[in-house]
């Protein structure tokens, strides 16, 4: 047996072949365990074994892996957006923070992973950690949400939560914890059943999210994670028509078209109309905005920033949407 030195570091055994003698009959060796082969975004990964060095380029793809029991296969993550869940924080606190946002190309292989995984395409631009198919020259195999493909002819039409579960079942089997995975998805799809009886029945409301900025205000249109949502609650998306996941809206537009309910997203980072609080304090205060039915009649939900795009946040959304929408139309119902 001999040993043979990666250009990470990672040593190789190598098994030499020996014949029994005087028996004619070669040893036996114990064969490697099979590779774990998975497509994403289009790219064929090939993984011989469970990564040890992985980094998560945001939260939402350290999270999953969090979940997944995965904080010692972890050589660090970025990008964290929100609060860590409350039964993540130990084990994300566990993980080096490589950076602010993303990491550059030379501080993520400084750390010498052996698999990247992100939830944003922008996470492989040239001035983050470059592409993924220069990473698989260097041997890194690099895996992508298919709510977010580079190629974006390859992005399902809408988000949905099977795409969410396929996702986790993967990141699953290239670790090598298959049966954690199954067990995961199945409690996310209890829960998505039960959150989708939430809401009131034969609802008729109109919803706009309202993800960022006052300005010009990122809101949902119809073929992100949003539209699936309220499609699941029996709720109508007053942007169905608009075939983005979050164009620029402006006012006049949404005044016309008047949302009967507002979902805030909360966002922690600090720019412009990023807080639920400081969305409403501009609803309220602006002279078009203000106007609104849904401002008038107080009808806000909030959620967390992160839970309105795939990951494994997405059924608390769902939870979190229902529930607002049983304590808004009760109230209407008993005033």
């Amino acid at each position: 047996m001999k040993t043979i030195p990666t250009r990470w570091g990672v040593v190789v055994t190598v098994l030499t072949l020996a014949t029994a003698c005087g028996s004619g009959t070669a040893a036996t060796t114990a064969s490697a365990p099979p590779a774990t082969r998975v497509t994403s975004c289009g790219l064929p990964l090939t993984i011989q074994a469970p990564p040890q060095r992985a980094v998560a380029m945001e939260q939402n793809a350290a999270e999953i892996m969090l979940t997944l029991g995965l904080a010692g296969h972890m050589a660090g993550t970025a990008y964290q957006t929100d609060p860590v869940l409350p039964e993540l924080a130990q084990s994300y606190a566990q993980v080096p923070v490589l950076a602010e946002q993303y990491p550059g190309r030379e501080a993520l292989l400084a750390k010498k992973p052996d698999f990247v995984y992100s939830m944003r395409a922008s996470a492989f631009a040239p001035e983050a950690a470059g592409s993924r198919q220069d990473l698989a020259k260097l041997g890194v195999p690099a895996y992508l949400s298919s709510n977010d493909c580079e190629d974006q002819s390859l992005i399902p039409a809408t988000a949905e939560f099977e795409a969410i579960f396929k996702e986790i079942a993967d990141i699953a089997a290239v670790f090598g914890v298959r049966e954690r995975g199954q067990s995961v998805v199945a409690d996310l799809r209890r829960r998505l059943e039960a959150a989708k009886r939430s809401a009131p029945a034969n609802l008729d409301a109109d919803i706009m999210w309202y993800y960022s900025g006052t300005k010009t205000p990122a809101i949902a249109g119809d073929t992100g994670l949003p539209g699936t949502i309220t499609r699941l609650l029996g709720a109508r998306n007053a942007f169905a028509d608009v075939k983005q996941q979050w164009p620029e809206g402006n006012w006049e537009e949404i005044a016309a078209r008047d949302p009967d309910v507002i979902v805030l997203a909360d966002l922690t980072r600090g720019g412009d109309g990023d807080s639920a609080e400081a969305k409403k304090r501009f609803l309220r205060e602006d002279p078009v905005a203000s106007r609104l039915t849904a401002v008038k009649n107080d009808r806000f939900i909030v959620v967390p920033g992160s839970s309105v795009d795939p990951s494994i946040r997405a059924v608390t959304a769902v939870e979190q949407v229902g529930q607002g929408l049983a304590h808004l139309y009760s109230q209407k119902e008993n005033s």
